[in-house]
């Protein structure tokens, strides 16, 4: 069996974090798209996948959205029961 050398390897923000807004505590996942934006996905205690469809120019654009996300409307994050889903 062969493997693929050439894929890139996805690229993660050292600001990845654990984060804790108004009681509720996500996970911040900040990583490269491969064109020199950064794509952000917080996934929160359920293990739900919120990931904006807008890249950001800098992964320090993104977490301030995590944290502006967390700070605006915290209950996004709360008990989804419908699973992963796309945001903004």
């Amino acid at each position: 069996m062969e493997y693929e050398d050439d894929e890139p390897e996805i690229v993660h923000s050292p600001l990845c974090q654990r984060l804790t807004r108004n009681g509720v505590t996500v996970q911040v996942q900040i990583y490269g798209d491969f064109d020199g934006k950064w794509i952000l996905e917080v996934v929160d205690e359920t293990n739900t996948s919120h990931v904006w469809e807008d890249h950001f120019d800098t992964d320090e654009q993104a977490l301030a959205e995590a944290i502006s996300a967390l700070d605006e409307e915290p209950m996004e994050f709360v008990a989804s029961p419908t699973g992963a889903s796309d945001f903004h």
